[in-house]
């Protein structure tokens, strides 16, 4: 794909003739400015998000999927015979890297969110968990439940498997939101865009008529409204842009506060993608534009 430098040169330059038909000031050019800084400021946060999601959806399986748990309830008479058996059950089972109980404090933190962080464990009839990490391929849970069902009675595997898949399509879900969001966004733009030039056109159709008696062609016409409302879009775009990343960066990091809204953000390269709008946003008000434009001058003729 080759780059007409002329072209572009003259998008930037304008002509001063041509120029006269495009009101410099106005309410056109601040509501093209607004929608543009506006528009994208959300396509920002929208953006963050579908990143944002992307990510918890591979930390998720990724987690999820090589680890398991097995919940022991037994009579605290038989609750150490029982986790031997588990431990040893596990231990011999293909798949099966590493299994280890969790100890009292671990499962303190467990129930802290919920209980508090002084929950006696050690006075109540808490199950006790045995975290199981997988290798290769993992385990046969039927084989395995089967197994355990036999020698350890008191003993339930959970493989994630009915936590790990409705997180991760619910992730993946706003993950395409997000990008939902972004190209309706981008469509708002267009529509508002293209109204502020059908106003601006308007409004200077006496100017459009002298222009024409002098020889003006629509085209030549049409693109002085072309380069003001692209330029005007792609200046209210930065610095909407601008904008939203500084509010992304305000957000508290994962590491101070933890959870999915700390993580909503950009990490490495990502901080580039935001960069990307308002090229987006100038590409949009040239299409919109000069559709707009041309239709208009069309009507008008």
């Amino acid at each position: 794909m080759k780059i007409d430098l002329g072209r572009l040169f003259d998008l930037i330059a304008g002509d001063p003739q041509a120029d006269r038909a495009v009101p410099p000031t106005g309410f056109t050019a601040r509501l093209t400015l607004f929608t543009a800084g506006s528009m994208a400021f959300l396509a920002v946060f929208a953006m963050a998000l579908s990143l944002a999601t992307g990510r918890l959806a591979d930390r998720w399986s990724a987690e999820l999927a090589r680890t398991s748990t097995l919940r022991i309830s037994a009579p605290a008479d038989q609750a150490d015979a029982q986790l031997r058996a588990a431990i040893t059950v596990l231990e011999t089972t293909p798949g099966v890297a590493a299994a280890r109980p969790l100890t009292k404090d671990e499962q303190r933190a467990l129930l802290a969110p919920w209980f508090g962080p002084d929950l006696p464990i050690e006075d109540l009839p808490i199950p006790q968990l045995i975290e199981i990490i997988e290798e290769g391929d993992g385990y046969d849970p039927t084989g395995l439940r089967a197994r355990l069902q036999a020698e350890v009675p008191g003993a339930v595997l959970d493989d994630h498997s009915r936590w790990r898949k409705p997180l991760v399509a619910a992730a993946n879900r706003l993950r395409a939101l997000g990008w939902l969001a972004i190209i309706l966004i981008a469509s708002s733009t267009g529509a508002m865009i293209t109204l502020a030039a059908q106003a601006a056109l308007a409004a200077n159709a006496q100017v459009i008529r002298v222009m024409r008696l002098v020889g003006a062609r629509d085209i030549y016409i049409a693109g002085a409204f072309v380069r003001r409302f692209t330029l005007r879009a792609l200046t209210g775009a930065a610095i909407g842009t601008l904008a939203g990343m500084f509010a992304i960066w305000l957000l508290p990091s994962t590491d101070v506060a933890g959870g999915f809204l700390t993580g909503l953000g950009f990490q490495g390269l990502h901080w580039l993608w935001p960069l990307t709008i308002p090229p987006l946003a100038a590409t949009v008000a040239f299409a919109a534009t000069r559709a707009a434009a041309l239709r208009t001058l069309k009507e008008q003729s």
